[in-house]
């Protein structure tokens, strides 16, 4: 099975799904008492554990968390994005998601799609494979195909660099 298809105009990623619901905060993405480590291994290892404690033994396989309205919301820290790419987390399917945390999530290159009715139409533990670009979404293997928000333009250039400082090295030659 191959995760990860990189080319410069398209990003395809699939994995199996971890499911969440609505209104996840950033204090349950990385709690606030984890915010003094910069070590993307160590905010990995306590990523979603207010929600659940064996979040980072289940993403480090490689998956796809799905989730409902308002992800990511609360404070803008960077380090949720950080924390829920380094746990195994390829993608995040939303049917919204806080501002900064979808810009935070972009910028450290962990790509996020708007997905309407992504919560209701995919289960836990289906397997889903996302076209970044086109915004086409297969679930297990074109059971349901769904249509998200595709990422285009300089942002899907980001996340195919493997986010924003890549991106700023491969532009300047840095």
């Amino acid at each position: 099975m191959e995760v990860l298809k990189l080319s410069m105009s398209s990003l395809v990623i699939e994995g199996p799904v971890i499911k969440v619901g609505d209104n996840i905060d950033t204090d349950v993405i990385i709690p606030a008492r984890y915010l003094v480590y910069t070590d993307p291994a160590i905010l990995a290892k306590h990523a979603m554990e207010p929600l659940d404690p064996h979040f980072y033994e289940n993403a480090s396989r490689g998956v796809v968390l799905v989730a409902g309205r308002a992800f990511g919301m609360g404070s803008s820290r960077e380090q949720a994005a950080i924390a829920l790419k380094a746990a195994g987390v390829r993608a995040v399917l939303a049917e919204s998601f806080a501002r900064i945390f979808y810009r935070n999530a972009i910028n450290n290159g962990l790509p996020v799609l708007v997905v309407p009715n992504v919560s209701r139409e995919v289960n836990e533990g289906d397997f889903v494979k996302v076209n970044v670009s086109t915004g086409e979404v297969i679930v297990n293997n074109g059971q349901k195909v769904l249509r998200a928000k595709p990422i285009t333009g300089m942002a899907l250039e980001i996340l195919i660099s493997g986010g924003l400082l890549e991106y700023v090295k491969s532009r300047f030659n840095l």
